[in-house]
């Protein structure tokens, strides 16, 4: 069975995904629509789709499944929109800002029955499922404590951030998800600290740049995050699981894996420069897994729930870091 396609919105994050999916022999990318003619119009000829309006995907007998990479204000709306007309969807994270309206959504999913799979591509990292397996097989025992690194190579334009929803929000969000799949309990609690140490002018659009947060489960385990929108020295994307049993860890990954030694001392290659070649292979398995979901008539993971669970803790969060306090999560 082929799954086929409409990806809805042209942007850095769609061309990623059609990339996914033309690179997997199972799917095809029948159709893009963007708002903007010229972005749909180069994507959809590098990958012999059509330009198409998302009325016209709508009603396509042809298109079985749409990707929703369009700004967040639209996820919610979409999704109600393409669960009705029958198409599975795959969307980008977050469903929405709000956890009202992201209820509401997943509402409608459910009565549809529709297939809703949240992009989380970082499950779906080879590294990061290794860790996930060494944890699953015992390796390295009862899981205890949880670190995560996520911190950009730079910070976004200045009117993306006013729209993003905030640090905790667009980017946290990534690695509460990660906490939840490595600790293997829901966290309880939210302590987080946040600064502007990175550009001033992020701080003047009400938002942070450099964040800290804390875990915590019901049993004490515990999960510590730091994110920066600034590291001069690539994409930093690490994890270490550390267990009754020993410790598993994920380290940076490089475009070229060498070393190389000589009277200057060793020096290593420098890091992916950002997420669209650190993920290649995540981006692609994600897919993957979710034509897989459908095909076996499953339901998807990350679904619509991981989505909502992974925005209380960045609401929380952003509350914790507000108030100076430890906050609750339900």
């Amino acid at each position: 069975m082929t799954l086929r396609f409409a990806l809805l919105g042209a942007g850095r994050i769609g061309k990623v995904h059609a990339r996914a999916v033309a690179s997997n022999p199972q799917a095809k990318l029948v159709a893009v629509a963007d708002a903007f003619e010229k972005a749909a119009t180069e994507l959809a000829s590098a990958y012999g789709a059509e330009v198409r309006t998302i009325d016209a995907v709508e009603k396509a007998k042809d298109i079985d499944a749409v990707i929703i990479c369009t700004p967040t204000d639209t996820h919610a709306d979409l999704i109600e929109r393409f669960a009705k007309a029958g198409k599975a969807i795959f969307c980008e994270k977050p469903i929405d800002l709000s956890v009202k309206r992201v209820e509401k959504c997943l509402a409608v999913v459910e009565k549809t029955g529709a297939t809703l799979m949240v992009g989380f591509n970082r499950r779906f990292d080879p590294h990061f499922a290794a860790v996930r397996k060494a944890i699953d097989d015992g390796a390295v025992g009862a899981v205890e404590m949880v670190t995560i690194t996520s911190r950009d190579p730079g910070a976004p334009p200045l009117d993306y951030i006013a729209r993003s929803g905030g640090i905790f929000r667009d980017m946290t969000i990534h690695d509460f998800d990660m906490a939840r799949f490595l600790l293997g309990e829901e966290p309880v609690a939210v302590s987080a600290h946040a600064s502007v140490l990175v550009d001033k002018k992020i701080g003047e659009a009400g938002d942070f740049d450099s964040v800290s947060v804390i875990l915590e489960t019901a049993s004490g385990k515990q999960a510590v995050i730091s994110n920066s929108r600034r590291a001069t020295y690539g994409y930093d994307q690490r994890i270490e699981v550390h267990g009754s049993k020993g410790m598993v860890a994920a380290e940076n990954q490089r475009p070229v894996s060498i070393e190389l030694a000589n009277d200057k001392g060793y020096t290593r290659p420098p890091l992916h420069d950002f997420f669209m070649t650190r993920y290649i292979d995540a981006y692609a398995n994600e897919i993957a897994a979710f034509i897989a979901a459908k095909s076996a008539g499953k339901a998807a993971s990350p679904s619509g729930k991981d989505g909502l669970v992974a925005l209380k803790l960045a609401d929380a969060a952003l509350k914790s870091a507000q108030t100076g306090k430890t906050v609750r999560v339900d």
